[in-house]
């Protein structure tokens, strides 16, 4: 199978170039194993991946124009050839490694943890089945990455724009009966860039390798200000 591959490595002064490379491909291979079998041809060739079954969500990648995970992309379903680069709109390090450090802090900005302004109880925090109910669909994500690297609103406005990850977390806890500070997280929200600079092209959720739909969870944010306000 023929593979096309970015390849860029600062430290050799060389601008960025795409690679050729031909494998031999078994019966149920993923594109993992296959870059896999493409650094055993040239050590040289780096990229990222831990477990190999779509729940660390360390290998993403952009393959035939697409943000996918590779461990869970099978080399059946891509054409040839294999066009593989790293994730748009994030610093390159080496090859196929992109520089996520703003993706973490926007995560890490919107406060992911429960806060509770009550002493925590002696006893576990009951939800019924209902307000359960609603955290499905907005906990499930492995910040693999593949939504925020795929969103032009992202790309225009790393600095500002909090992209689909950070917002479906948001979601997440503002959704969360156990949690008590819903109004503060809105407020902190509430800003032209933050939230309101999603302009619902949904390529998150075609990126998501979850099936999940970060873009639902903005607007089910918006739609909470709106409640709130009135």
């Amino acid at each position: 199978m023929k593979f096309t591959v970015y390849r860029y490595n600062p430290e050799t002064g060389h601008e960025p170039r795409m690679q050729d490379f031909e494998i031999e491909v078994e019966r149920g291979m993923m594109l993992r194993d296959g870059l896999i079998a493409i650094q055993d041809e040239d050590e040289s060739f780096a990229f990222r991946h831990s477990c190999g079954e779509g729940v660390c969500g360390s290998d993403g990648v952009n393959v035939n124009g697409s943000n996918r995970l590779a461990c869970i992309t099978p080399l059946s379903e891509l054409r040839e050839p294999v066009v593989v680069r790293p994730f748009p709109g994030r610093p390159v390090i080496r090859d196929l490694v992109v520089d996520m450090s703003q993706f973490y802090k926007q995560y890490k900005q919107v406060d992911p943890w429960l806060v509770r302004r009550e002493p925590m109880p002696e006893q576990e925090i009951l939800q019924s089945p209902q307000e359960r109910d609603r955290l499905d669909g907005l906990y499930e994500c492995i910040m693999c990455g593949c939504c925020s690297t795929a969103c032009p609103s992202f790309w225009w406005n790393p600095e500002k724009f909090y992209g689909p990850q950070a917002l479906l977390t948001a979601a997440r806890f503002i959704a969360d009966s156990r949690d008590q500070t819903t109004a503060q997280r809105m407020d902190a929200l509430d800003d032209p860039f933050k939230l309101f600079r999603c302009h619902t092209i949904m390529n998150c959720v075609d990126a998501c390798p979850k099936n999940l739909n970060p873009t639902k969870a903005i607007g089910f944010i918006k739609a909470q200000m709106l409640k709130s306000s009135i």
